[in-house]
C-alpha cells in the first residue's frame, strides 16, 4: 500500500526507456537527414555509430586549401601513370591501322571530356570529400553507396596504389635491384613514404604532387622528342594501312584500354570541396583533360613513327624500345627512371583521393565512425589515410607471394568501375528531377544528350570489360557480397553479416587459383 502511495504500479508507469530509445532514435535520424541536407560548409559533427556519444567538436569537414593549378596537377597526376608506356601497345594489337589508333585515344579523351562535364555538374552542386561516393549515396541511398565505398576501400583505390607500387618496383629493380623481394620492398617503401607525407599535410601532398607531375610530363615530352626527332624514322605515312581492319569486339577491347588510360579523372571529385574557386575544378578537369588527350596522342604519334604499328603492338617495354633505339642504353636507363617517376606521381595523386572516399564512409556509415575523422589543421583525413595505407602493404604482401593473383584482383575494378560509372552518369537525371530546385553553379551543356552519351558509353564499356575480364569480375562480385557483411553488421543483423563474409571469401576464392588450392587443397 505504501508502495502504491508512492507511485503508480509497474503496470502504470509510462515505459521510460523506450521513450528513451524512441527519442534517441528519432534524434539521430533527424540528425542524419539534416547531415545530407546541409551544405558541405555547415554539416554537422561526426555522425557517431549506435551506442556512442555524439561529437560536440567543431565539424571535421575539409576546407578550401586548393587552388585550381593544385587540382589540374593532382588530376593529371593521377590519370598520366605507367599506363602511358605500356597500354598503347594493347591499343595497336586491338586496332586495324594507324588512323583508326589516333582516331581510338581522340575519341578516348572527348567521351572523357563528355563524363567530366557531368561530374562538373554534380561537384559543383554537391562539393562533398566524399566525392562520387556522395552522388551514389544522394541519389539512391546509403546501402548502394556504402557498397561502393567498400569496393573503393577493398580493392579499386587500395588495388590500384599497390599495382602502381609493383610498377614503381619493376623499373627501379632495373636501377638499382634490392634482391629477390625487390619490387615487393619498393613497392611498400613507396606507399609508406607517400601515406608518411600525407600525414603531413595536404600543403606537403600537394607540393609533393605538383614537382612529381612536373617531372612526369617533362618525362613523357622527351620520349614525344626523342620519338620525333631523334629515331630515324621507321614507319610506313599515317594512314597507310598496316593490318586487317578491326572488328567491332576488337575496337571494344580497345577501347576499354584507351579509357582505362584516362581513368583517374573522376577522382577530381573528392577535391571538390577543398578548391578555393567555386567553379574551380571545373576548369580543372576541361584543363588536366585537354593536356592528356594531347600528350596521349603526341606519345602514340611518335611511336608510331618511331617504331611502326607492327612493332609497337608486339612491344612489352615501349617507351624503353624507342628510347634504346634514340640514345641505346643510356635511353633505357633514363626511361626507367621516367616510369618510376610517373608511377610515384599516380601513387601520391591517388593516395590524395582515396583516403577522402574512406573519410566519407566513416562520416556517414553506422560502426565505421572512427573513419570519419579529419585534422582540420593538417587539411587530412587521418584515419582514412591510415587504413588505406594498411590495406595496400597487405595487397603488397599478397602481391609478393601470388603475382597472378594480384593481377586477377586489379582485372576486378574494370567492371565494377564501370557499372558504379553507369549509375553516376544516371544520377545526373535522377538529381535533375528529384531537386529541380537545388542552385547548380554549373549545368552539363546540351542536357540530357550529353549525360546519355555518358551513360551509354559506360553501359557498353561495362559490358566490354566483363567479356575481357571474366575471373577479374568474380573476384569483384565477391569482394561485393562480402561488402554486405560490415553492411548488415551496421544495421545489428550479426547471423547476415556473418553469412555474407562467408559466402564472399568463397566466392572470392574461386577468382584466386592459389587461394582455392590453400583453402581446398
Amino acid at each position: 500500500m505504501a508502495l502504491h502511495a508512492q507511485g503508480p504500479s509497474v503496470a502504470e508507469r509510462p515505459p521510460r526507456f523506450g521513450v528513451l530509445a524512441e527519442r534517441k532514435t528519432r534524434a539521430r535520424r533527424d540528425e542524419i537527414e539534416a547531415f545530407f541536407a546541409a551544405p558541405v560548409d555547415t554539416m554537422p559533427p561526426t555522425i557517431a555509430s549506435p551506442g556512442a556519444s555524439v561529437s560536440r567538436a567543431p565539424p571535421t569537414t575539409p576546407a578550401a586549401t586548393l587552388t585550381t593549378r593544385d587540382a589540374i596537377g593532382i588530376i593529371v597526376g593521377i590519370v598520366i601513370g605507367a599506363g602511358v608506356f605500356t597500354l598503347p601497345a594493347f591499343v595497336a594489337r586491338s586496332a586495324g591501322g594507324e588512323a583508326l589508333v589516333l582516331g581510338l585515344w581522340l575519341a578516348g579523351g572527348l567521351l572523357s571530356v563528355v563524363g567530366a562535364l557531368c561530374y562538373a555538374e554534380l561537384a559543383t552542386t554537391y562539393p562533398n570529400a566524399g566525392g562520387d561516393y556522395f552522388f551514389v549515396q544522394r541519389a539512391y541511398g546509403p546501402n548502394v553507396a556504402f557498397i561502393y565505398a567498400w569496393a573503393r576501400v577493398a580493392v579499386i583505390t587500395t588495388g590500384s596504389i599497390t599495382f602502381l607500387g609493383f610498377t614503381f618496383g619493376d623499373y627501379m629493380s632495373r636501377l638499382l635491384p634490392l634482391g629477390a623481394a625487390s619490387s615487393g620492398l619498393y613497392a611498400a617503401l613507396s606507399i609508406a613514404a607517400f601515406t608518411l607525407v600525407n600525414l603531413f599535410g595536404i600543403r606537403e601532398a600537394k607540393n609533393a604532387q605538383n614537382l612529381l607531375t612536373s617531372l612526369e610530363v617533362l618525362g613523357v615530352l622527351a620520349v614525344i622528342v626523342a620519338g620525333f626527332w631523334f629515331v630515324p624514322a621507321a614507319a610506313p605515312a599515317l594512314g597507310e594501312p598496316s593490318s586487317a581492319p578491326a572488328g567491332t569486339n576488337a575496337i571494344g577491347l580497345a577501347m576499354v584500354f584507351v579509357l582505362f588510360a584516362y581513368g583517374g579523372w573522376s577522382e577530381a571529385a573528392y577535391i571538390s570541396a577543398e578548391i578555393k574557386a567555386p567553379r574551380g575544378i571545373l576548369s580543372a578537369l576541361l584543363t588536366a583533360l585537354t593536356v592528356i588527350t594531347a600528350l596521349y596522342l603526341l606519345f602514340n604519334l611518335a611511336c608510331i613513327r618511331g617504331l611502326s604499328l607492327p612493332v609497337m603492338a608486339n612491344s612489352t617495354t615501349l617507351a624503353a624500345d624507342l628510347l634504346e633505339r634514340a640514345w641505346g642504353t643510356p635511353g633505357v636507363v633514363l626511361v626507367s627512371a621516367i616510369v618510376a617517376v610517373s608511377t610515384l606521381s599516380s601513387i601520391n595523386a591517388t593516395v590524395i583521393v582515396g583516403a577522402r572516399s574512406n573519410f566519407a564512409l566513416g562520416r556517414d556509415a553506422p560502426g565505421f565512425g572512427w573513419l570519419g575523422r579529419w585534422d582540420r589543421a593538417k587539411g587530412t583525413p587521418t584515419t582514412g589515410l591510415i587504413l588505406q595505407g594498411v590495406v595496400s602493404l597487405a595487397l603488397v604482401a599478397l602481391g609478393s607471394a601470388t603475382r597472378q593473383g594480384l593481377q586477377t584482383m586489379i582485372d576486378f575494378t574494370a567492371p565494377v568501375f564501370w557499372f558504379f560509372f553507369l549509375l553516376i552518369g544516371v544520377s545526373v537525371f535522377i538529381l535533375r528531377i528529384r531537386e529541380p530546385a537545388r542552385k547548380r553553379p554549373f549545368r552539363v551543356p546540351l542536357y540530357p544528350i550529353t549525360p546519355l552519351v555518358f551513360c551509354v558509353t559506360s553501359a557498353y564499356l561495362l559490358y566490354a570489360s566483363l567479356t575481357y575480364v571474366k575471373t577479374g569480375a568474380i573476384v569483384g562480385v565477391g569482394v561485393i557480397v562480402f561488402g554486405l557483411g560490415p553492411l548488415a553488421w551496421g544495421r545489428r543483423r550479426k547471423r547476415l553479416a556473418l553469412l555474407c563474409a562467408l559466402l564472399g571469401l568463397a566466392v572470392i576464392a574461386l577468382g584466386f587459383p592459389e587461394l582455392r588450392s590453400l583453402l581446398w587443397g
